[in-house]
Protein backbone atom coordinates (compact mmCIF):
# COMPACT_ATOMS: atom_id res chain seq x y z
CA UNK A 1 0.00 0.00 0.00
CA UNK A 2 1.38 3.40 -1.01
CA UNK A 3 1.12 6.46 1.20
CA UNK A 4 -1.72 7.84 -0.94
CA UNK A 5 -3.73 4.66 -0.48
CA UNK A 6 -3.03 4.79 3.26
CA UNK A 7 -4.33 8.37 3.45
CA UNK A 8 -7.49 7.25 1.68
CA UNK A 9 -7.89 4.29 4.04
CA UNK A 10 -7.50 6.59 7.05
CA UNK A 11 -10.24 8.88 5.73
CA UNK A 12 -7.91 11.86 5.44
CA UNK A 13 -8.43 12.95 1.83
CA UNK A 14 -11.40 15.16 0.97
CA UNK A 15 -10.75 16.76 -2.46
CA UNK A 16 -7.91 16.63 -5.00
CA UNK A 17 -7.24 18.50 -8.22
CA UNK A 18 -5.82 15.52 -10.15
CA UNK A 19 -5.91 12.24 -8.27
CA UNK A 20 -3.68 10.23 -10.59
CA UNK A 21 -0.88 12.80 -10.68
CA UNK A 22 -1.04 13.43 -6.94
CA UNK A 23 -0.98 9.69 -6.22
CA UNK A 24 2.15 9.26 -8.35
CA UNK A 25 3.89 12.27 -6.80
CA UNK A 26 3.44 11.36 -3.15
CA UNK A 27 3.79 7.58 -3.60
CA UNK A 28 7.15 8.20 -5.29
CA UNK A 29 8.32 10.79 -2.75
CA UNK A 30 8.35 13.58 -5.31
CA UNK A 31 5.92 15.97 -3.67
CA UNK A 32 7.30 19.21 -2.29
CA UNK A 33 4.21 20.47 -0.55
CA UNK A 34 3.22 23.22 1.81
CA UNK A 35 0.65 23.74 4.54
CA UNK A 36 0.01 27.21 5.91
CA UNK A 37 -0.45 28.13 9.57
CA UNK A 38 -1.73 31.61 10.40
CA UNK A 39 -0.37 32.94 13.70
CA UNK A 40 -3.67 33.88 15.36
CA UNK A 41 -2.60 32.66 18.83
CA UNK A 42 0.59 31.83 20.73
CA UNK A 43 0.00 28.09 20.40
CA UNK A 44 -1.21 25.60 17.85
CA UNK A 45 -4.38 23.72 18.73
CA UNK A 46 -5.53 20.13 18.50
CA UNK A 47 -7.31 21.30 15.36
CA UNK A 48 -3.90 21.83 13.73
CA UNK A 49 -2.77 18.41 14.88
CA UNK A 50 -4.07 16.53 11.84
CA UNK A 51 -2.14 18.85 9.49
CA UNK A 52 1.06 18.22 11.48
CA UNK A 53 0.58 14.45 11.44
CA UNK A 54 -0.13 14.58 7.70
CA UNK A 55 3.16 16.40 7.16
CA UNK A 56 4.92 13.78 9.24
CA UNK A 57 3.32 10.87 7.34
CA UNK A 58 4.31 12.32 3.98
CA UNK A 59 7.82 13.14 5.16
CA UNK A 60 8.25 9.55 6.35
CA UNK A 61 7.27 8.48 2.82
CA UNK A 62 10.09 10.55 1.30
CA UNK A 63 8.23 13.76 0.44
CA UNK A 64 9.42 17.25 1.41
CA UNK A 65 7.17 19.42 3.62
CA UNK A 66 7.22 23.21 3.71
CA UNK A 67 5.69 24.66 6.87
CA UNK A 68 4.49 28.12 5.91
CA UNK A 69 4.18 30.45 8.89
CA UNK A 70 1.54 33.05 8.03
CA UNK A 71 3.23 36.14 9.38
CA UNK A 72 1.84 38.10 6.43
CA UNK A 73 -1.60 36.56 5.94
CA UNK A 74 -2.34 36.85 9.66
CA UNK A 75 -2.20 40.63 9.18
CA UNK A 76 -5.52 40.20 7.31
CA UNK A 77 -7.06 37.07 8.83
CA UNK A 78 -8.73 34.14 7.11
CA UNK A 79 -12.52 34.69 6.82
CA UNK A 80 -13.17 30.99 6.09
CA UNK A 81 -15.91 29.53 8.29
CA UNK A 82 -16.32 32.80 10.21
CA UNK A 83 -19.44 34.87 10.82
CA UNK A 84 -17.40 37.78 12.21
CA UNK A 85 -14.07 39.39 11.43
CA UNK A 86 -11.02 38.07 13.23
CA UNK A 87 -9.31 40.24 15.82
CA UNK A 88 -6.56 42.33 14.23
CA UNK A 89 -3.20 41.56 15.82
CA UNK A 90 -0.15 43.78 16.01
CA UNK A 91 2.95 42.84 14.05
CA UNK A 92 4.75 42.21 17.36
CA UNK A 93 2.02 39.78 18.50
CA UNK A 94 2.17 37.94 15.18
CA UNK A 95 5.96 37.62 15.34
CA UNK A 96 5.74 36.26 18.90
CA UNK A 97 3.08 33.74 17.87
CA UNK A 98 5.18 32.68 14.88
CA UNK A 99 8.11 31.84 17.16
CA UNK A 100 5.81 29.77 19.39
CA UNK A 101 4.55 27.86 16.34
CA UNK A 102 8.08 27.09 15.19
CA UNK A 103 9.03 25.53 18.52
CA UNK A 104 5.93 23.33 18.54
CA UNK A 105 6.31 22.20 14.92
CA UNK A 106 9.85 21.02 15.55
CA UNK A 107 8.43 18.31 17.82
CA UNK A 108 6.68 16.73 14.83
CA UNK A 109 8.64 17.60 11.69
CA UNK A 110 12.34 17.08 11.00
CA UNK A 111 13.64 20.34 9.59
CA UNK A 112 16.95 20.78 7.81
CA UNK A 113 18.65 20.46 4.41
CA UNK A 114 16.81 17.95 2.18
CA UNK A 115 14.32 17.29 5.03
CA UNK A 116 11.74 20.02 5.60
CA UNK A 117 11.62 23.79 5.24
CA UNK A 118 10.03 26.45 7.39
CA UNK A 119 9.30 29.82 5.76
CA UNK A 120 7.32 32.90 6.72
CA UNK A 121 5.14 34.66 4.15
CA UNK A 122 5.80 37.98 5.90
CA UNK A 123 9.15 37.87 4.07
CA UNK A 124 7.45 38.51 0.72
CA UNK A 125 3.88 39.66 1.38
CA UNK A 126 4.78 42.61 3.59
CA UNK A 127 7.19 43.93 0.98
CA UNK A 128 4.62 43.95 -1.84
CA UNK A 129 3.52 47.20 -3.43
CA UNK A 130 -0.27 47.05 -3.72
CA UNK A 131 -0.48 48.65 -7.16
CA UNK A 132 2.28 46.41 -8.48
CA UNK A 133 0.49 43.37 -7.01
CA UNK A 134 -2.74 44.34 -8.75
CA UNK A 135 -0.91 44.73 -12.04
CA UNK A 136 0.86 41.40 -11.61
CA UNK A 137 -1.99 39.12 -10.51
CA UNK A 138 -5.22 41.12 -10.24
CA UNK A 139 -6.41 40.24 -13.74
CA UNK A 140 -6.16 36.51 -12.89
CA UNK A 141 -9.01 36.66 -10.37
CA UNK A 142 -12.70 36.83 -11.23
CA UNK A 143 -14.71 38.73 -8.63
CA UNK A 144 -17.80 36.74 -9.64
CA UNK A 145 -16.03 33.46 -8.89
CA UNK A 146 -14.58 34.80 -5.64
CA UNK A 147 -18.01 35.82 -4.37
CA UNK A 148 -19.27 32.28 -4.96
CA UNK A 149 -16.36 30.75 -3.03
CA UNK A 150 -17.24 28.58 -0.02
CA UNK A 151 -14.67 30.36 2.16
CA UNK A 152 -16.66 33.63 2.01
CA UNK A 153 -20.20 32.28 2.42
CA UNK A 154 -20.64 32.70 6.18
CA UNK A 155 -19.02 36.12 6.15
CA UNK A 156 -21.52 37.28 3.53
CA UNK A 157 -24.31 36.98 6.12
CA UNK A 158 -22.98 39.90 8.17
CA UNK A 159 -20.99 41.61 5.46
CA UNK A 160 -17.59 40.76 4.00
CA UNK A 161 -15.09 43.60 4.28
CA UNK A 162 -12.82 44.45 1.36
CA UNK A 163 -9.97 43.93 3.81
CA UNK A 164 -10.87 40.22 4.21
CA UNK A 165 -11.77 39.88 0.53
CA UNK A 166 -8.04 40.15 -0.24
CA UNK A 167 -7.22 36.99 1.73
CA UNK A 168 -7.75 34.62 -1.20
CA UNK A 169 -5.36 36.67 -3.33
CA UNK A 170 -2.73 36.62 -0.59
CA UNK A 171 -2.98 32.84 -0.12
CA UNK A 172 -2.91 32.25 -3.86
CA UNK A 173 0.15 34.48 -4.15
CA UNK A 174 1.88 32.35 -1.50
CA UNK A 175 1.55 29.24 -3.68
CA UNK A 176 2.68 31.20 -6.73
CA UNK A 177 5.75 32.47 -4.84
CA UNK A 178 6.63 29.08 -3.32
CA UNK A 179 6.25 27.40 -6.73
CA UNK A 180 8.79 29.81 -8.25
CA UNK A 181 11.29 30.09 -5.40
CA UNK A 182 11.10 26.71 -3.64
CA UNK A 183 9.91 24.30 -6.40
CA UNK A 184 6.76 23.69 -4.35
CA UNK A 185 4.40 21.63 -6.51
CA UNK A 186 1.52 20.96 -4.12
CA UNK A 187 -0.56 22.58 -1.39
CA UNK A 188 -2.44 20.75 1.36
CA UNK A 189 -5.00 22.27 3.69
CA UNK A 190 -8.32 21.87 5.44
CA UNK A 191 -11.37 21.21 3.30
CA UNK A 192 -12.67 24.73 4.06
CA UNK A 193 -9.62 26.07 2.17
CA UNK A 194 -10.52 24.48 -1.18
CA UNK A 195 -11.49 27.74 -2.93
CA UNK A 196 -8.33 29.52 -1.78
CA UNK A 197 -6.18 26.60 -2.90
CA UNK A 198 -7.76 26.48 -6.34
CA UNK A 199 -7.00 30.19 -6.60
CA UNK A 200 -3.31 29.33 -6.21
CA UNK A 201 -3.28 26.56 -8.81
CA UNK A 202 -5.16 28.80 -11.27
CA UNK A 203 -2.76 31.70 -10.69
CA UNK A 204 0.23 29.45 -11.40
CA UNK A 205 -1.41 28.10 -14.54
CA UNK A 206 -2.32 31.53 -15.88
CA UNK A 207 0.95 33.29 -15.02
CA UNK A 208 3.45 30.49 -15.62
CA UNK A 209 1.60 28.03 -17.84
CA UNK A 210 2.43 25.16 -15.47
CA UNK A 211 0.44 22.72 -13.37
CA UNK A 212 0.42 22.68 -9.58
CA UNK A 213 -1.71 20.49 -7.36
CA UNK A 214 -3.96 20.85 -4.34
CA UNK A 215 -5.40 18.37 -1.89
CA UNK A 216 -7.68 19.07 1.04
CA UNK A 217 -7.74 17.14 4.29
CA UNK A 218 -11.00 16.01 5.83
CA UNK A 219 -11.90 18.39 8.64
CA UNK A 220 -11.73 16.82 12.09
CA UNK A 221 -15.31 17.10 13.30
CA UNK A 222 -17.35 15.28 15.93
CA UNK A 223 -20.58 13.39 15.30
CA UNK A 224 -22.51 16.70 15.51
CA UNK A 225 -20.36 18.22 12.77
CA UNK A 226 -18.46 20.61 15.08
CA UNK A 227 -14.71 21.11 14.68
CA UNK A 228 -12.80 19.18 17.31
CA UNK A 229 -10.12 20.85 19.41
CA UNK A 230 -10.31 24.21 17.68
CA UNK A 231 -13.53 25.84 18.84
CA UNK A 232 -13.18 29.55 19.52
CA UNK A 233 -13.09 30.12 23.29
CA UNK A 234 -12.78 26.41 24.02
CA UNK A 235 -9.64 25.34 22.18
CA UNK A 236 -7.43 22.41 23.16
CA UNK A 237 -3.90 23.79 22.92
CA UNK A 238 -0.63 21.98 22.20
CA UNK A 239 1.19 24.29 24.64
CA UNK A 240 1.28 22.50 28.04
CA UNK A 241 1.00 25.87 29.80
CA UNK A 242 -2.37 26.49 28.15
CA UNK A 243 -3.72 22.93 28.16
CA UNK A 244 -1.89 20.62 30.55
CA UNK A 245 -0.89 17.12 29.39
CA UNK A 246 -3.54 15.75 31.76
CA UNK A 247 -6.26 17.99 30.29
CA UNK A 248 -5.09 17.10 26.78
CA UNK A 249 -5.29 13.41 27.63
CA UNK A 250 -8.75 13.84 29.17
CA UNK A 251 -10.07 15.63 26.09
CA UNK A 252 -9.34 12.62 23.90
CA UNK A 253 -10.28 10.13 26.63
CA UNK A 254 -13.76 11.64 26.66
CA UNK A 255 -14.58 11.76 22.94
CA UNK A 256 -17.93 10.27 21.98
CA UNK A 257 -18.16 6.52 21.29
CA UNK A 258 -19.11 7.34 17.70
CA UNK A 259 -15.94 9.42 17.19
CA UNK A 260 -13.19 7.37 18.83
CA UNK A 261 -12.30 4.98 15.99
CA UNK A 262 -12.42 7.78 13.43
CA UNK A 263 -9.96 9.77 15.56
CA UNK A 264 -7.66 6.77 15.99
CA UNK A 265 -7.67 6.16 12.25
CA UNK A 266 -7.05 9.80 11.29
CA UNK A 267 -4.68 10.98 14.01
CA UNK A 268 -2.55 8.11 15.30
CA UNK A 269 0.24 6.18 13.63
CA UNK A 270 -1.12 2.80 14.72
CA UNK A 271 -1.15 0.22 11.88
CA UNK A 272 -4.40 0.08 9.93
CA UNK A 273 -4.64 -3.66 10.61
CA UNK A 274 -4.71 -3.00 14.36
CA UNK A 275 -7.33 -0.28 13.93
CA UNK A 276 -9.47 -2.55 11.75
CA UNK A 277 -9.53 -5.09 14.58
CA UNK A 278 -10.87 -2.37 16.89
CA UNK A 279 -13.79 -1.71 14.52
CA UNK A 280 -15.63 -4.67 16.07
CA UNK A 281 -15.21 -3.32 19.61
CA UNK A 282 -18.29 -2.18 21.48
CA UNK A 283 -19.49 -1.40 24.97
CA UNK A 284 -16.68 -1.33 27.54
CA UNK A 285 -14.10 -2.04 24.83
CA UNK A 286 -14.68 1.46 23.47
CA UNK A 287 -13.38 2.88 26.74
CA UNK A 288 -10.15 0.99 26.11
CA UNK A 289 -10.09 2.45 22.59
CA UNK A 290 -10.42 5.94 24.07
CA UNK A 291 -7.50 5.27 26.42
CA UNK A 292 -5.40 4.15 23.45
CA UNK A 293 -6.34 7.30 21.51
CA UNK A 294 -5.61 9.60 24.45
CA UNK A 295 -2.29 7.92 25.23
CA UNK A 296 -1.06 7.90 21.62
CA UNK A 297 -1.86 11.57 21.01
CA UNK A 298 -0.55 12.77 24.38
CA UNK A 299 2.67 10.87 23.74
CA UNK A 300 3.06 12.51 20.32
CA UNK A 301 2.46 16.03 21.65
CA UNK A 302 3.97 15.92 25.15
CA UNK A 303 6.19 12.85 25.18
CA UNK A 304 5.80 9.33 26.50
CA UNK A 305 6.57 10.20 30.13
CA UNK A 306 3.79 12.80 30.31
CA UNK A 307 1.40 10.40 28.56
CA UNK A 308 2.09 7.72 31.18
CA UNK A 309 1.55 10.20 34.02
CA UNK A 310 -1.72 11.45 32.52
CA UNK A 311 -2.94 7.90 31.96
CA UNK A 312 -2.11 6.90 35.54
CA UNK A 313 -3.80 10.00 36.96
CA UNK A 314 -6.95 9.43 34.90
CA UNK A 315 -7.21 5.80 35.95
CA UNK A 316 -6.64 6.74 39.58
CA UNK A 317 -9.36 9.34 39.38
CA UNK A 318 -11.91 7.03 37.78
CA UNK A 319 -11.12 4.24 40.25
CA UNK A 320 -11.38 6.60 43.20
CA UNK A 321 -7.85 6.05 44.45
CA UNK A 322 -4.21 6.51 43.66
CA UNK A 323 -2.20 9.64 42.98
CA UNK A 324 -4.05 12.47 41.24
CA UNK A 325 -1.16 14.94 41.54
CA UNK A 326 -0.78 15.33 37.78
CA UNK A 327 -4.30 16.61 37.20
CA UNK A 328 -4.91 20.38 36.80
CA UNK A 329 -4.51 22.12 40.15
CA UNK A 330 -5.82 25.44 41.43
CA UNK A 331 -4.05 27.02 44.39
CA UNK A 332 -5.96 29.37 46.70
CA UNK A 333 -4.62 31.41 49.59
CA UNK A 334 -5.72 31.60 53.22
CA UNK A 335 -6.96 35.18 52.80
CA UNK A 336 -9.51 33.90 50.28
CA UNK A 337 -11.17 31.79 53.01
CA UNK A 338 -14.11 33.03 55.04
CA UNK A 339 -13.96 31.96 58.69
CA UNK A 340 -11.34 29.38 57.78
CA UNK A 341 -13.41 27.74 55.05
CA UNK A 342 -14.38 28.06 51.38
CA UNK A 343 -17.77 27.31 49.84
CA UNK A 344 -18.31 24.93 46.94
CA UNK A 345 -19.60 27.63 44.56
CA UNK A 346 -16.50 29.76 45.03
CA UNK A 347 -14.19 26.78 44.50
CA UNK A 348 -15.96 25.71 41.32
CA UNK A 349 -15.51 29.19 39.86
CA UNK A 350 -11.89 29.61 40.99
CA UNK A 351 -10.96 26.20 39.61
CA UNK A 352 -12.42 27.13 36.23
CA UNK A 353 -14.92 24.27 36.31
CA UNK A 354 -17.80 26.78 36.19
CA UNK A 355 -17.94 30.24 34.66
CA UNK A 356 -19.93 31.95 37.41
CA UNK A 357 -21.57 31.25 40.75
CA UNK A 358 -24.89 30.99 38.96
CA UNK A 359 -23.43 28.34 36.68
CA UNK A 360 -21.93 26.57 39.72
CA UNK A 361 -25.25 26.65 41.57
CA UNK A 362 -27.07 25.04 38.64
CA UNK A 363 -24.47 22.29 38.34
CA UNK A 364 -24.68 21.47 42.06
CA UNK A 365 -28.49 21.51 42.09
CA UNK A 366 -28.61 19.24 39.03
CA UNK A 367 -26.32 16.67 40.68
CA UNK A 368 -23.39 17.29 38.35
CA UNK A 369 -20.71 18.06 40.97
CA UNK A 370 -18.69 15.83 43.27
CA UNK A 371 -15.80 16.35 45.68
CA UNK A 372 -13.40 13.47 46.28
CA UNK A 373 -15.88 11.23 44.44
CA UNK A 374 -18.77 12.19 46.78
CA UNK A 375 -21.69 13.91 45.04
CA UNK A 376 -22.44 17.42 46.32
CA UNK A 377 -26.11 18.46 46.45
CA UNK A 378 -25.90 21.32 48.95
CA UNK A 379 -24.99 24.72 47.45
CA UNK A 380 -23.95 25.86 50.96
CA UNK A 381 -21.35 23.09 51.28
CA UNK A 382 -18.01 24.37 52.61
CA UNK A 383 -14.51 22.94 52.93
CA UNK A 384 -12.32 23.63 55.93
CA UNK A 385 -8.78 24.92 55.85
CA UNK A 386 -7.56 21.47 56.90
CA UNK A 387 -9.44 19.77 54.04
CA UNK A 388 -8.05 22.23 51.52
CA UNK A 389 -4.50 21.69 52.74
CA UNK A 390 -4.95 18.02 51.85
CA UNK A 391 -6.46 19.02 48.52
CA UNK A 392 -10.02 18.56 47.29
CA UNK A 393 -10.62 16.89 43.91
CA UNK A 394 -13.63 18.52 42.29
CA UNK A 395 -15.48 17.03 39.32
CA UNK A 396 -18.10 18.66 37.12
CA UNK A 397 -19.80 16.01 35.04
CA UNK A 398 -17.60 13.25 33.69
CA UNK A 399 -15.14 15.30 31.68
CA UNK A 400 -13.97 18.18 33.89
CA UNK A 401 -11.66 17.73 36.88
CA UNK A 402 -9.57 19.97 39.09
CA UNK A 403 -7.77 19.69 42.39
CA UNK A 404 -8.07 22.70 44.70
CA UNK A 405 -5.35 23.12 47.31
CA UNK A 406 -4.52 25.74 49.90
CA UNK A 407 -1.19 27.34 49.10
Amino acid sequence: MGIYEELVARGLIAQVTNEQEIRELINNGKAKFYIGFDCTADSLTAGHFMALTLMKRLQMAGNTPIALIGGGTTMIGDPSGRTDMRKMLTREDIEHNAECFKRQMERFIEFGPDKALMVNNADWLLELNYVNLLREVGACFSVNNMLRAECYKQRMEKGLSFFEFNYMIMQSYDFYYLFQHYDCNMQFGGDDQWSNMLGGTELIRRKLGKDAHAMTITLLTDSQGKKMGKTAGNAVWLDPNKTSPYEFYQYWRNVADSDVLKCIRMLTFLPLEQIDEMSTWEGGQLNRAKEILAYELTSLVHGEEEAKKAEASARALFSGGGDSADMPTTVITADELVDGAADILTLLVKSGLCQSKGDARRNVQQGGVSADDVKINDIAKTFTEAELKEGVVLKRGKKNFNKVVLG
